[in-house]
């Protein structure tokens, strides 16, 4: 008797584009001269060109994002995710150099809810030197972003299947990473909760925000006097081409985290600080 065969789901693959014309990214690198002091070299170009085409097969399969047009995902992902770190790209000149944390070799980088893989990837490929951590609850785009990261033959990022919340009490992830990445997560309050725990004393967080209000930043001022961190300073600019408003805040942490903190899963973003 014939055995009926079951069905079995398979891992996440990115996919090969048979007979589609990929897009090319846009190469202005007076662009990115002009607004980070830095620009991809010809070997970083061709992993951004590869990872917008591998983006767009994986979008097949998964929800990953809706920009998808060169020059949006240029704008949008690549260069908004390395404009948060632009105190580290080009030559270190600017405002907050003293702020901030020198990048040397051994500098940990953790960034929380990459999803598919944004901020975390691009500034792993502009700055092979860093070890980045690659932080999603979400299995299949872990799964996925792992297999960016054989694609792309990336060896200095890795990706963690953890809740921020959990990590944050793990003595392998509290207070061990120079520099945390926070993008599109949610209030400012929550995602200093998250990223302040796993900070060394004089680490940042980065918190890429678009709209930015005075109240806002009272709220925010008055949580990281809980958290032992302190707002030393908010870059408000605007994108490139689109000319969106954007803000990045620069979180310092200056005293232990309470060990109470962060609290439980859900917590924070329900009663925050």
């Amino acid at each position: 008797m014939e055995v009926p065969e079951v069905p079995v789901e398979m891992p996440v693959k990115i996919q090969e584009q048979a007979s589609v014309e990929i897009p090319v990214l846009p190469q202005d690198l007076e662009v990115w001269q002009q607004t980070l002091n830095w620009q991809p070299d010809s070997s970083q170009q061709t992993r951004f060109q590869k990872l917008y085409e591998l983006i767009l097969a994986g979008n097949r399969q998964l929800n990953l994002t809706r920009i998808t047009n060169p020059q949006d995902f240029l704008e949008k992902h690549l260069w908004d995710s390395l404009r948060g770190i632009k105190p580290w790209l080009g030559n270190g000149t600017w405002d907050m150099a003293e702020a901030v944390p020198s990048a040397e070799t051994s500098f940990k980088v953790i960034d929380i809810g990459t999803g598919a893989g944004f901020p975390g990837l691009p500034v792993a490929i502009a700055l092979p030197q860093w070890q980045v951590t690659l932080l999603d609850s979400t299995r299949k785009k872990m799964a996925f972003v792992d297999s960016l990261l054989t694609e792309l033959e990336i060896s200095n990022a890795v990706t963690l299947t953890d809740r921020v919340e959990q990590i944050g009490h793990s003595s392998y992830h509290r207070q061990v990473y120079d520099l945390a990445l926070v993008r599109a997560v949610a209030n400012a309050a929550v995602c200093a909760e998250y990223a302040l725990p796993l900070l060394k004393i004089g680490g940042v967080a980065v918190l890429y925000r678009g709209q930015w209000t005075e109240e806002e930043a009272i709220v925010l001022e008055r949580t990281l006097e809980q958290l032992g961190g302190e707002l030393t300073a908010t870059e408000a600019f605007k994108t490139p081409v689109s000319q969106s408003d954007r803000h990045c805040l620069y979180l310092k942490k200056v005293a232990p985290t309470p060990i109470s903190l962060p609290r439980p899963v859900g917590v924070a973003a329900k009663l925050p600080l």
